[in-house]
């Protein structure tokens, strides 16, 4: 059985946190460095990782999380904030990013900028905010495997009122909707919900070969 297999039967939904138990810095960038190399379309990553770390910030955004924990208790909180908007700007962005880190002549990269932009054009305008959101879950992904391998615990949350974070965190101000929390930290010893059996469809019922 592969390490990694290994390390999802061990993670689970938190739902107490050690509140003495802190994320190492190293851990952390390791943690940013994983959510950092996710794959997203384009590779344009149409998204911000919010990391809340100051308390009296988490106590306001408890209530807008339907009153849980996790918020207040885990080590650090992460909200991933999708872009609402996107344009031409943030291609040339990713062009000039791109020509730059692989050491390409200036304009070498031109014909596939306006591919994507032609490409970004086409996407209608009430589709792109659920676009972009749909790019943080593949991060937060990478952020939950990644946290597995070092035991540190990781809780997605969807459990929380959107507008409500977006005041709270000026995220409108930026072009930003909170999309998804996790609470990364590391499991209570009595949170009896670590004890329960992994629950998940047969291979029969989940997997349809063709």
């Amino acid at each position: 059985m592969s390490q990694f297999n290994e390390n999802a039967k061990w993670r689970y939904a938190t739902k107490k946190f050690d509140t003495t138990k802190k994320v190492s810095d190293n851990d952390l960038a390791t943690l940013k460095e994983a959510i950092q190399l996710s794959a997203s379309s384009f590779g344009l990553q149409l998204y911000r990782v919010i990391i809340v770390e100051n308390p009296e910030i988490r106590a306001q955004l408890q209530p807008a999380s339907w009153g849980q924990t996790q918020i207040v208790d885990a080590s650090h909180l992460l909200v991933f904030a999708n872009q609402t908007k996107f344009n031409d700007t943030d291609v040339d962005a990713y062009i000039s990013n791109a020509t730059k880190t692989r050491n390409l002549p200036e304009g070498s990269l031109s014909g596939f900028g306006d591919y994507m932009k032609g490409a970004l054009a086409n996407i209608p305008e009430e589709v792109r905010p659920t676009w972009t959101a749909k790019q943080t879950y593949i991060a937060l992904g990478n952020l939950m495997n990644a946290a597995a391998e070092l035991k540190i615990d990781v809780t997605p949350m969807e459990g929380f009122i959107p507008a409500q974070y977006n005041e709270i965190l000026g995220l409108d101000k930026l072009n930003l909707n909170a999309a998804l929390v996790a609470a990364v930290g590391y499991r209570h010893t009595e949170d009896n919900t670590q004890h329960y059996a992994k629950v998940r469809k047969s291979n029969e019922d989940l997997f349809l070969t063709l």
